[in-house]
């Protein structure tokens, strides 16, 4: 007899096979009706087919019956698939929430030991959902989802989850794998090579090959692998042999290369709202709530208000409800003490979406002469650590893409901010770039120089127009040669002549009747939303 290697149960040795290949379903024996009087020899003998586990149980003393067991618990399936249950899972998480009073379902002597990981764990990891139903605010899983209509077919793509931080990119993968009875391994960009990928690789087909069952990489923080580390999924998801879930908060257009991008399907985790948040702290308190003292102070006005500080980050707000009722015990806390005690830092990558989209949104409002959201923005940039010259250089942009032609001063004012900033630094030289950001806001606008460089730009894609000769008479001549070949001879010297005014083409014969400068500053387009006000 030997022990199943997916099911544990006891198998003939020559069947372990055919049980494999009939899911787990045929030849399974009972171990108390097997001869006791087996050979010494054949007991001791392991069979490749056991795990580490078996083969070291089978080289101790059997069990008597006096001793008590552990019992073992089933194993849920989905479409015919086993789904793994970890040890390590509390009743709690497979059963709901514990008794009130501290009454338990099941004897104490049968719940499993929670380990000083599990306990130092913090609140946000202690309610991480275990199924799709506990997700919240994503449609891709909800009833109807896309996503979620995949898992339950057990067609589990290779697939990207692209959202921001505190989103459930996590959470997901790890139900994806408990639902349809994958191998779960989980590797992190920071601290994995393509060595250990590729050695995961390896056990993955393995794994595939003897028991047919499919593994499931999650990759955290996907974006953070180069290009070249990023290739070595490209063959094993491309074949089949692993399922990759990739999560990044970065937009995979720009940090996941193209060709694993087109293996894999992206879904975009939507930010959570204060609604959502609000849900999810209330169930922290149901659950852990009476694991604490119970506090006045964390009430529902407190909820909000931790909700709103999060900014649809559902860690950071669990973090903080853990803060909030870990400060309420304190005797001399108030309420207003205590939400200046969970104090945050604004949510800012001087490196991702965030850096492109704040300073877009700074430099469209300086554009539509809004100085108020201008103001906003510099400030939520400055007080988030963004580089202070990186601001003032976008000014300098400003000044000839928006104001151009209308104010040219503004140009001064750019270049002059800039070199402030460099020679004062901050804090004071926030007050510089407030002085250049209010003073394009307000100033009139012309685009007419940059509209006319398009112009040009766009005269060059024609074809042909990109290689016209050069004017003759406006050629350079530095040599004889060029000289007698009649280089720059009937070109008229505009300052020998009265105000400058000479009849001369300077534009190629074919472009002679081209105008780039237009006559207007700005676009001539009327906004209907202007005519409700």
């Amino acid at each position: 007899m030997v022990s199943c290697p997916i099911c544990a149960n006891s198998v003939p040795q020559l069947k372990i096979n055919d049980h494999i290949d009939s899911d787990c379903q045929k030849f399974i024996e009972d171990p108390a009706s097997s001869p006791t009087d087996q050979p010494a020899s054949q007991k001791q003998v392991a069979s490749i087919f056991q795990p580490p586990s078996a083969r070291k149980a089978s080289s101790q003393p059997s069990v008597t019956k006096e001793s008590p067991s552990r019992p073992q618990a089933s194993t849920p399936r989905l479409n015919g698939k086993r789904s793994f249950v970890q040890e390590s899972d509390t009743p709690q998480d497979r059963d709901g929430p514990s008794q009130p009073n501290g009454a338990s379902a099941e004897p104490p002597a049968k719940r499993p030991k929670v380990s000083a990981l599990q306990k130092a764990a913090p609140l946000a990891e202690r309610m991480r959902p275990k199924t799709l139903d506990d997700v919240c605010g994503q449609e891709l899983v909800g009833s109807n989802g896309v996503l979620r209509g995949l898992i339950e077919q057990d067609r589990v793509p290779s697939m990207i989850l692209w959202g921001s931080a505190g989103t459930g990119k996590t959470t997901i993968a790890r139900v994806i794998a408990s639902m349809v009875g994958s191998r779960f391994v989980e590797i992190n960009s920071t601290s994995s090579g393509v060595a250990e990928c590729k050695k995961i690789f390896s056990e993955a087909r393995s794994e595939l090959g003897l028991t047919g069952r499919k593994t499931i990489i999650f990759c955290d923080e996907i974006h953070r692998f180069s290009k070249s580390q990023q290739d070595v999924f490209l063959g094993p998801v491309e074949s089949g042999q692993v399922t990759l879930i990739g999560a990044t908060t970065e937009n995979p257009s720009f940090k996941v290369q193209n060709a694993l991008l087109s293996r894999c399907r992206t879904f975009t985790l939507a930010k959570l709202t204060d609604e959502d948040v609000i849900a999810i702290l209330n169930r922290a308190l149901r659950v852990e709530g009476p694991n604490y003292s119970p506090s006045a102070l964390v009430d529902d006005e407190l909820v909000q208000y931790l909700a709103k500080f999060a900014d649809g980050d559902a860690r950071t707000s669990l973090n903080l409800l853990e803060l909030a009722m870990d400060l309420s015990k304190r005797r001399e806390m108030t309420k207003e003490e205590l939400k200046r005690s969970l104090t945050k830092t604004l949510v800012y990558d001087r490196a991702g979406d965030q850096h492109y989209d704040t300073i877009s949104a700074f430099h469209k409002s300086i554009r539509g002469s809004n100085p108020d959201a201008a103001l906003y923005y510099l400030a939520r940039m400055i007080q988030s650590g963004e580089d202070p010259l990186y601001i003032a250089r976008r000014l300098i942009v400003v000044a000839s893409e928006d104001i151009g032609l209308a104010d040219n001063t503004m140009l001064t004012l750019a270049i002059s901010t800039h070199s402030a900033v460099e020679k004062i630094g901050l804090p004071e030289a926030r007050i510089n770039l407030a002085h250049a950001t209010v003073a394009m806001a307000m100033s009139k606008k012309s685009t007419r120089s940059y509209r006319a460089l398009n112009n040009a730009f766009a005269a060059l894609n024609e074809p042909g127009v990109a290689g016209l000769p050069i004017p003759i008479h406006l050629r350079n001549a530095p040599t004889k040669l060029m000289k007698e070949l009649g280089y720059g001879k009937e070109y008229k010297y505009n300052p020998n002549y009265k105000n400058g005014e000479v009849v001369q083409e300077y534009l190629p014969e074919q472009l002679q009747d081209r105008t780039f400068l237009e006559n207007i500053d700005l676009g001539t387009m009327r906004d209907p939303d202007l005519g409700r006000f």
